[in-house]
């Protein structure tokens, strides 16, 4: 083999790649959002795109319940698998693991009985809080790939990427009708004497939205001396893409479906490393893989596809039984999630980030 071809990469490349969890390819495009970015510059380029389908060269594509399912749903379902399997879950969150449950169906049957402002109030909730869900998880990214990149993040560091990672949380959260700021406060989605603070507002975070990874990329390099991998930078820019180039409606659709593969993707590689640690496993990671992601496809269709049916089987309709559904299920994936993501310093986790950590890159001259 050529000596030039076999020499490693120069450290400041490699600090710029950072250090996979599988591989750069799969990292960067499932992981780090890229396959969306391509995805969204195809929809672009070919066609348009609307609520439900896709519109290619005049011909009208459904989303199918398919895709729903195996990115959507399965994604939702994730989280719960990941929470029982996870090794010292019943021990360490026993309110999660077996109270949660059943306050969470409480509450939905609540909702869906009485189907006026309650019903009301849920779905709106879950609305408003699913951009900060997606822009909490592209910051966790973030920092998880720069402490696995070794590069350390200080508290004002880590203040300013979670700042950065919010913006499309901020401006759906101002400029949406029906949730956000105009479910809080009414006047402000209707009231013309507020609707030039709403549009300044709104073009104030969209301006942001997309000079914020890049700038504060650029800041923590230079202040640093050594930059973050190029993948947080891109969990930042792919979550300011999916809401920031398509209607609101639109972006819930496919911000869901990315979201999802992103999430499926580190929370199979977390439940693949747990589990091949476990005293007598006698399976690869291959086989791990496909029963995590089997579990999450049979977890998902269960409760999007058949707990509605159940709900109208017992008399309820069925608008309603769906959309408490759905709403339920997003209320308890993002409480679940805020506990099994704390990679605490006694959860055995941390260790799968931070284990072969790069050494820091030289200097700017």
């Amino acid at each position: 083999m050529d000596a030039a071809v076999a020499k490693p990469a120069p450290p400041l490349l490699r600090a710029l790649a950072g250090r996979s969890f599988v591989h750069p390819l799969f990292d960067y495009l499932l992981i780090g959002g890229g396959a969306s970015l391509v995805v969204m510059a195809i929809i672009f380029a070919t066609g348009r795109l609307s609520f439900g389908r896709l519109v290619v060269a005049g011909i009208a594509i459904p989303l199918q319940s398919s895709v729903i399912l195996a990115c959507n749903s399965a994604h939702f379902a994730a989280s719960s698998v990941r929470l029982y399997t996870k090794p010292g879950s019943f021990e360490s969150l026993p309110f999660v693991t077996m109270a949660f449950p059943l306050l969470a169906l409480l509450l939905l049957l609540l909702a869906v009985a009485e189907a006026g402002p309650l019903a009301a109030a849920f779905q709106a909730l879950y609305l408003t809080w699913s951009p900060y869900h997606y822009g909490a998880q592209a910051y966790g990214l973030s920092v998880m790939y720069a402490y696995r990149s070794g590069c350390a993040l200080e508290t004002r560091d880590k203040r300013w990427l979670r700042g950065v990672a919010l913006l499309p949380f901020a401006m759906m959260f101002f400029g949406a009708q029906g949730f956000g700021l105009s479910w809080l406060v009414p006047a402000w989605g209707s009231a013309e004497s507020v609707a030039a603070l709403r549009a300044g507002s709104l073009e104030l975070l969209r301006a942001l939205m997309w000079a914020g990874p890049p700038a504060l990329y650029l800041a923590l390099w230079w202040r640093r001396e050594r930059p973050l991998p190029l993948i947080s930078l891109l969990t930042l820019t792919s979550n300011a893409v999916w809401f920031g180039l398509m209607e609101y409606r639109d972006a819930f659709v496919w911000a869901t479906v990315f979201h999802g593969l992103q999430y499926l993707a580190i929370a199979m590689i977390f439940h693949v490393k747990d589990q091949s640690a476990l005293p007598g496993n006698r399976h690869g990671g291959l086989f791990h893989a496909l029963r995590f992601y089997a579990l999450c496809l049979a977890l998902g269709y269960g409760l999007f596809f058949c707990l509605p049916q159940a709900f109208l089987l017992a008399g309820f309709g069925m608008v309603e039984s769906m959309l408490m559904v759905v709403a339920a299920i997003n209320l308890h994936h993002f409480l679940v999630d805020a506990y099994i993501w704390r990679l605490g310093r006694s959860d055995g986790n941390r260790e799968i980030v931070e284990r072969g950590a790069l050494v820091a890159a030289p200097a700017r001259a």
